[in-house]
């Protein structure tokens, strides 16, 4: 019996078979060799994985415990061709989002021109005026991005939605892809697959090259909010595998309008921080008074230029849900180009017209809150209860500038080895985007799996899943 028996593709794109159950072209390898594989020997493996998983400790909160991280063993495949009109698609999409962060906290010209409403910029929980006037060393704000991808009914890859603050996740990029060649290292034999080991190094150099000006060998620290993080695992993976300090608030000091690293041999120069701390809780001088978590002065430092903060701070007004819907015009605005990827329909809600028709269609749509991340905040509306979708219309009503409302997309669909069998789960895809010198892309990225059946909601702090992602070199 194969493992596939019973798999049905059928209702939605799926990324290894087409619609007549037959293996896509660059699928074809893969398939004929799990063809023939028992499912003792696969479930074997796929054991050993998360055996693996958790003797490392690579885990992240779900419902307020740390777990291990769900790891299918069945990579996702993207030929070479198909990702490289991504890739011109991703590097386009986070230029625009930077150059817009400049704009909104530098001359304003695509708010005076009407590409995009002051309101929407000054309303946004993450517009922080603090920052305005102030130009980040050597002018970038977003460092590290990732985008969330989808693919349609189609097959058409679509943007979901942009995350520039703290994206996480890369770090399981890396070691899916560790694991999947210690534990299923045959499944390379038919590919040449791009690597990603060294992506810590490509954002190692993006973070170097927000340094302050003439400094040549800058010294750099990730700030982390403590081992209580449900991305603590990540903070502590990256910063070992860039060679860097993994410090807390209380490592740092400010003095001189300098930020310092308190060692046992002294007090070191600090020239740039990746921050996993959201802004809010940076500096209880300039923010939130009550954060223990942050460095107090360091926007002071940061208004001086002596320490650069990746990403900037304020930078979450660029992946505002509301602020999504002008992408495409911010595209064309600041580059003079036409968007190479496609975006999800999607309603203003402080729009009357949007607003009403989102109400009045709560059962066929996405509604989610603009600020949310995580899976949080959002209503899914063909699978809630009436009662869900009647509390979720007295917030529109109530705050209609915190919502946005998406049409329903059929997830693509990926076959994920659950008890014993291949089964088809909705997936998508994060790639993450290192923006330094010029913006890299990571081959691949991060496949979210939905491991619920029928579930669209991949995220891991709602239970999900992942998978190594492949992307091929050459033609299948």
């Amino acid at each position: 019996m194969s493992l596939f028996t019973g798999y049905r593709p059928e209702g939605f794109y799926d990324e290894m078979f087409s619609s007549d159950g037959a293996p896509r072209p660059h699928y074809e390898h893969l398939f004929r060799g799990l063809f023939g594989l028992r499912e003792r020997a696969f479930a074997a493996k796929a054991q050993l994985a998360a055996r693996s998983y958790l003797t490392q400790g690579i885990t992240f909160a779900y419902q307020g415990r740390e777990q291990p991280f769900p790891f299918d063993l069945l990579p996702r495949l993207i030929p070479s061709d198909e990702w490289d009109r991504l890739e011109r698609g991703l590097v386009q999409r986070v230029k625009a989002l930077d150059r817009f962060c400049a704009d909104v906290y530098g001359e304003r010209r695509a708010v005076r021109d009407g590409v995009v409403p002051n309101r929407l910029v000054v309303t946004s929980a993450s517009y922080q005026r603090e920052m305005a006037g102030l130009v980040p060393p050597g002018g970038r704000y977003v460092h590290v991005a990732g985008i969330d991808l989808i693919r349609d009914l189609d097959g058409t890859w679509r943007v979901l939605e942009d995350n520039v603050r703290t994206p996480s996740g890369l770090s399981y990029v890396v070691q899916n892809r560790k694991f999947m060649r210690r534990v299923f290292a045959e499944a390379f034999v038919a590919h040449e697959v791009r690597p990603v080991d060294d992506a810590p190094y490509l954002m190692h150099d993006a973070l170097s090259a927000a340094a302050p000006e003439g400094v040549a060998h800058p010294r750099m620290v990730l700030l982390t909010p403590g081992p209580y993080n449900a991305a603590y695992y990540e903070h502590a993976f990256l910063a070992q595998q860039m060679g860097i300090p993994l410090v807390e608030g209380h490592d740092l000091v400010v003095r001189d309008r300098r930020v310092w690293l308190k060692t046992t041999s002294g007090q070191e120069p600090v020239d740039v921080i990746y921050r996993r701390i959201d802004d809010a809780f940076l500096d209880p001088v300039a923010f939130r008074a009550d954060s223990v978590l942050g460095v107090p002065g360091l926007m002071q430092c940061h208004r001086a230029g002596t320490v650069a903060l990746c990403n900037a701070v304020g930078v979450g007004v660029a992946d505002d849900k509301a602020v999504y819907c002008h992408v495409p015009d911010l595209i064309r605005y600041f580059l003079g180009e036409e968007p190479l990827l496609e975006q999800v329909p999607t309603y203003r809600l402080e729009r009357e017209e949007d607003r009403e028709y989102v109400l009045d269609n709560l059962d066929k749509l996405v509604v989610k809150a603009v600020d949310g991340a995580g899976g949080y905040g959002m209503l899914v509306g063909p699978h809630a209860s009436p009662q869900e979708r009647e509390s979720f219309a007295k917030d529109v009503r109530r705050n209609p500038r915190g919502y946005i409302g998406q049409e329903t997309i059929a997830l693509s669909r990926a076959p994920v080895f659950v008890d014993g069998r291949f089964r088809a789960r909705h997936v998508d895809l994060r790639p993450f985007v290192l923006y330094g010198d010029e913006p890299r892309v990571v081959p691949g990225g991060l496949t979210r799996v939905a491991l619920r059946e029928g579930s669209l909601v991949v995220n891991s702090s709602q239970g999900g899943g992942s998978k190594d992602t492949w992307v091929l070199a050459g033609d299948p």
